[in-house]
């Protein structure tokens, strides 16, 4: 199995329906009326956490996902079907950011948890909507709004409560394989781990903890050396770490020394973390050399234990001592600082351009701008005036002006093809 713990995917929520001009048109009634429904909204777009999933090694083979949109107003004040929401699963420890920012706008830290990234484009009013008393028979109705289009980074950050790590053939995979139900691959040359493994370790209570095994780091780690540097940021979240050295290696403290190191220029919190020093393969090493190791080490670390992974002598001390401290030492599961993700609710796309293609010929182009030419005939007086009063609001009129737009000049928007007077555009049918 292939591990994937950071990748980006293209997020798109659904587009609000139009709303829609419509009429009564019925037989008995002796008045009629404005009869157009609102277009329903569009579909939302959530992540949420599932224990079930391990990686983000899903999105390698899809990472452009798109909420459904919703349906246009119709006759009868029958309104539009609102979409239905997009509901994207990722593995629990997943922390996300908004690639424009690289801010982090969640970080999804316990099953089912959820958050919206991009909310749907409400539908827009039929012509119903905007009856009064002096106005009868409005005319016109309203677009729908679009849907959000983001870009996101996954970062997956796996939750355990202890982290296991050491040097290449330390013993990592084989401590685990004993400890826990975990069955890693296991081989004598270097890397033979190339993803974190996680074991659930049985307390004698008869609850769990979760050991994550990290692949193997050397010298060099921290600015990209080997394999273990992808894997640091999930030590970050453990309760504690578990040091496994290799007492049959040529210099073991040597070797402690150098893992040490590159936890500290990881990160002060990965430097800080509480450490158990295990001293593994003692089936292999005289007991003179075993006690004058576990002297030198004790030197540099408070807890220290002599295990064989192997043969599984000393174990059980271990074991007892890491589920003492699993109960001591608090989870900081969430250290990611969220800020608050108001990109998830903007639909607001009022941005326009305006290109001139000829002497006397503008287009005006921009999203609402083309939404509301959309819900435009330009036949329809009332509508090309409503139509005229949004430009004036948005300062379209005011650009026009400024590039020189004269009496008589063509305006384009979208399929509407208007002249241009004195602050006035009337169609050109």
């Amino acid at each position: 199995m292939q591990f994937l713990d950071k990748t980006g995917i293209k997020i798109i929520s659904g587009r609000g329906g139009n709303g829609m001009v419509a009429w009564r048109r019925e037989k008995y009634v002796d008045k009629g009326g404005p009869a157009g429904g609102d277009g329903g909204s569009g579909g939302d777009v959530y992540l949420i956490a599932d224990e079930n999933m391990s990686t983000l090694m899903d999105f390698k083979y899809k990472s452009v996902f798109k909420a459904e949109n919703g349906e246009n107003g119709s006759i009868k004040n029958m309104h539009g079907k609102c979409a239905k929401d997009l509901v994207i699963k990722v593995p629990v420890g997943t922390v996300v950011r908004d690639l424009k920012t690289g801010k982090a706008i969640a970080d999804l830290t316990e099953h089912e948890q959820k958050v919206l990234v991009a909310k749907g484009g409400r539908g827009g009013r039929g012509n119903a909507r905007f009856a009064t008393a002096q106005k009868r028979a409005p005319q016109f109705c309203e677009p729908g709004e679009p849907g959000i289009e983001r870009e996101l980074e996954l970062e997956l950050k796996l939750i355990a409560d202890v982290g296991l790590l050491g040097m290449p053939n330390a013993g990592k995979s084989t401590l685990i394989s004993r400890i826990s139900s975990a069955k890693p691959k296991i081989a004598d040359y270097p890397f033979t781990t190339l993803i974190p493994n996680l074991g659930v370790v049985k307390k004698r209570s008869g609850d769990g903890y979760v050991v994550a095994d990290i692949p193997g780091l050397i010298e060099g780690a921290s600015e990209g050396v080997g394999l273990g540097h992808e894997f640091l940021r999930h030590i970050e979240r453990c309760r504690f770490l578990v040091h496994l050295v290799d007492i049959t290696a040529d210099n073991p403290f040597r070797n402690y020394e150098i893992i040490i190191s590159e936890l500290e220029k990881h990160s002060e919190k990965l430097a800080n973390l509480y450490q158990i020093v295990v001293l593994n393969k003692i089936d292999a090493v005289d007991k003179a050399i075993q006690d004058e190791l576990s002297a030198e080490f004790k030197k540099a670390a408070k807890d220290v234990f002599l295990i064989s992974a192997v043969t599984g002598e000393n174990l059980d001390k271990l074991l007892d001592f890491m589920a003492v401290k699993v109960d001591e030492i608090e989870h900081h599961v969430s250290d990611i600082v969220v800020e608050e993700d108001f990109a998830a609710y903007n639909n607001d796309d009022s941005a326009f351009e305006i290109y001139k293609t000829a002497k006397d010929t503008y287009i005006v182009d921009g999203g609402k701008i083309r939404r509301l030419a959309a819900v435009t005939d330009a036949r329809n007086t009332e509508q090309i005036i409503r139509l005229q009063n949004i430009l004036t609001g948005m300062g379209v009129f005011e650009e026009l002006k400024k590039q020189g737009v004269k009496d008589g000049d063509t305006i384009v928007i979208g399929h509407l093809e208007m002249e241009y007077f004195d602050d006035k555009m009337y169609s050109g049918g």
